[in-house]
């Protein structure tokens, strides 16, 4: 990873008295943009999508004028495991160019939110993803999530950051 690029990933199932069964973890990535430049590229639906490519995701349901906004809500589709799926997401406290959170409202996970902060650095932006999930099934998921669920989610968005790092350092 280059030397610009900080990835550090904290991973846990809670352990601060907050519900035991959900999955967290938190990734934090330095990228040499403002963090008006950095919100920008993390917000916008095609980017995303470009970042996402190769587990075929695409916006089936988006925002009104391509652009997410406070309340905009978006459906993707996407195959992981070799199973097709459908996440709906509602994107909220959107705070430009500080952070915004999108919650899962309907899709695969029990619980799904991630939270998009972006502060100065003196190398940049210190974009830092905080992602919070529950598989279904009970016990059942939370082995899930113990045992894969996290460290491919973990995978997943690092891959995602690495895709906005690239179009913006490029």
């Amino acid at each position: 990873m280059p030397a610009t690029s900080l990835s550090r990933a904290r991973s846990r199932i809670h352990s601060d008295g907050a519900d035991p069964i959900v999955a967290q973890f938190t990734l934090e990535r330095t990228i040499r943009a403002t963090p008006a430049q950095v919100f920008s590229a993390a917000i916008d639906p095609a980017l995303h999508v470009e970042s996402m490519a190769r587990y075929g995701e695409i916006m089936i349901e988006g925002p009104a004028g391509g652009v997410f906004t406070e309340g905009s809500t978006v459906t993707w589709r996407a195959k992981h495991f070799g199973v097709p799926f459908h996440l709906t997401s509602i994107v909220f406290d959107i705070d430009p160019p500080h952070r915004f959170h999108d919650r899962q409202t309907k899709g695969p996970f029990a619980e799904f939110q991630h939270e998009h902060v972006f502060d100065e650095h003196p190398q940049g932006t210190l974009m830092r993803d905080t992602i919070t999930f529950r598989s279904p099934l009970g016990p059942i998921g939370t082995i899930v999530d113990r045992l894969f669920m996290r460290e491919y989610m973990r995978s997943l968005i690092d891959e995602r950051n690495a895709v906005l790092q690239a179009s913006l350092e490029a």
